[in-house]
Formats: structure tokens, C-alpha cells, sequence
């Protein structure tokens, strides 16, 4: 008799479990979930629309301000007629055709200088006795603008004075005597400067009835550039022309009133 084996059934099997050698899992601890499974039908809430954002409206609206601004304006401007411009070409001048006059053009010309010579052969020579002060000329001579902005105690701003108004020439004249340094000096301007040199101040007197100036006597003592030595000054002033005149007379004591009168009397009859 043959014996067949029967097949092992569901409940024989043994418990399913970890494999050999692998470590069993612990027991979850958290209760079940009560919640119950998503309907898959349901539909997924929908998410809240973003606002736009201030600064992007500001922007926007910026540029298409500005495109359409451009472009009506375009419009317009290429809707209008063209203006006609004037012509570039000036009008030709026209001279008189009469015949110039030349003694009418004359006498409507600028009057000539009324000193326009040799400034040295006007002025007083040195009077015989007198003898050479320093290296001043002793004798009629040219001298230069910087030389006569040396003659006072302010070099540069006289130097930038007289080139400012207007000047073209001078000529001087030095010598001593009598205890007495005296100084003649011409200084010629152009005519529009020499209109404006005033030789009238308030505190001259006259040295002679016909002359536009006058003399002064300084009652207090000076003091010669860079030094401490004293002197006492005595000038005088007049102009004729674009010429103006200038006597000056340095002494130890006050100098005498008549000795600077006649030197600029005798020097004014020169220029007259």
C-alpha cells in the first residue's frame, strides 16, 4: 500500500517572522490614526492670489507714462507744418556813395596829442653849483616804467598802477644843492587815461595863476623806504595835455615854501 504525503495547509505554517540574524522591530507605540483617509474625489484646497506689489505698480506705470508721453508727442510734433526758418545770408552793407571830405574828417578825428615831442628838452636842467645825487640821472633823461615805480616806497603796486592807467612814457631829472635832493619828473599817459588823472586836490595851493595844479608842503617828517632816516618833502603838481608834471624837493628841515614854487613855475612856463 503507497503513502502519499499531504500538503501542508495555512494553519501548519509557521509565523511569519524576521529573518535569521535580522534584529525583530519593536512594537509602534503611538496609537492609530482616528482620522479618516482622504477622499480621493475631494478636491485640493486652492491657493490665495498674490497682490502686486506697490513699487512694481510705481514702475510700470512709469515706463508706460513715458512711452506713451513719447510717443504723442512724436504724433503731434510730426503732424504740425514745418516752420520756415530765415535765411542764413546777411544783407550785404552799403557804403554812402558821396566823396569823403578830408577837412570835415579832420576836424571830427581825436585832437593830436598836445605834447608829443621829446619830454627831456621841456624839462629844467640841474642849476650850476649843484652836484649828483646818487645814481639818479643828473642830466634830462628817459626813464622806465620800472624805474619810476622805484621812486616810491611801493614798488609793485605803483608799477601795476601806472601800466593800469595808461602809461606811455616819463622823463626825469635829479640833482642836489643847498642841502636840498630835488626831483623833476614828466610822466605822458594816453588820452583816454589822462583826462582821468586828477592834479587839483583840496590841500594844494597855487604856485602860479594859469597852472591846473598846485603845491604841497609836508609839515611832518618822513621816512626814507627801509631805513629810519628822516626827511622832510615839499611836491608840487600840474598837467597840460597828456603831460603831467611833478617837482619834488627832500631836506633834512621843513623845506621853504619858495623854493618849491619856483621850480614849478619855471617848469610849468616850459610846458605853456
Amino acid at each position: 500500500m503507497t503513502i502519499q504525503s499531504a500538503a501542508p495547509s495555512h494553519a501548519d505554517a509557521p509565523p511569519a517572522g524576521p529573518f535569521p540574524g535580522q534584529p525583530e522591530e519593536p512594537p509602534s507605540s503611538s496609537p492609530p490614526s482616528s482620522s479618516p483617509p482622504a477622499d480621493p474625489a475631494t478636491p485640493a484646497p486652492a491657493h490665495k492670489p498674490r497682490r502686486p506689489r506697490p513699487v512694481l505698480l510705481l514702475v510700470c506705470g512709469l515706463v508706460l507714462g513715458t512711452a506713451a508721453g513719447g510717443g504723442v508727442g512724436y504724433a503731434v510734433q510730426a503732424n504740425r507744418p514745418p516752420t520756415p526758418l530765415p535765411r542764413i545770408q546777411a544783407a550785404v552793407p552799403t557804403y554812402p556813395a558821396e566823396v569823403l571830405d578830408p577837412a570835415a574828417a579832420a576836424e571830427a578825428a581825436p585832437a593830436p596829442l598836445a605834447i608829443d615831442g621829446d619830454l627831456r628838452k621841456l624839462l629844467l636842467t640841474a642849476p650850476p653849483g649843484s652836484t649828483v645825487w646818487n645814481d639818479y640821472p643828473a642830466t634830462p633823461s628817459w626813464i622806465t616804467v620800472g624805474e619810476r615805480a622805484e621812486r616810491t616806497g611801493n614798488t609793485a603796486h605803483e608799477f601795476v598802477s601806472l601800466n593800469e592807467r595808461g602809461f606811455r612814457r616819463a622823463a626825469e631829472v635829479d640833482w642836489k644843492q643847498n642841502g636840498l635832493k630835488v626831483r623833476i619828473s614828466l610822466i605822458q599817459r594816453s588820452a583816454d587815461f589822462a583826462a582821468s588823472t586828477d592834479t587839483s586836490g583840496t590841500d594844494l595851493l597855487p604856485f602860479t595863476a594859469d597852472a591846473n595844479g598846485g603845491y604841497r608842503i609836508a609839515a611832518a617828517p618822513l621816512y626814507w623806504n627801509e631805513t629810519t632816516e628822516k626827511f622832510y618833502l615839499g611836491t608840487a603838481f600840474a598837467q597840460r595835455g597828456t603831460v603831467q608834471m611833478q617837482v619834488e624837493v627832500f631836506g633834512t628841515q621843513p623845506v621853504d615854501a619858495e623854493v618849491v614854487k619856483g621850480l614849478a613855475k619855471q617848469q610849468w612856463e616850459r610846458l605853456v
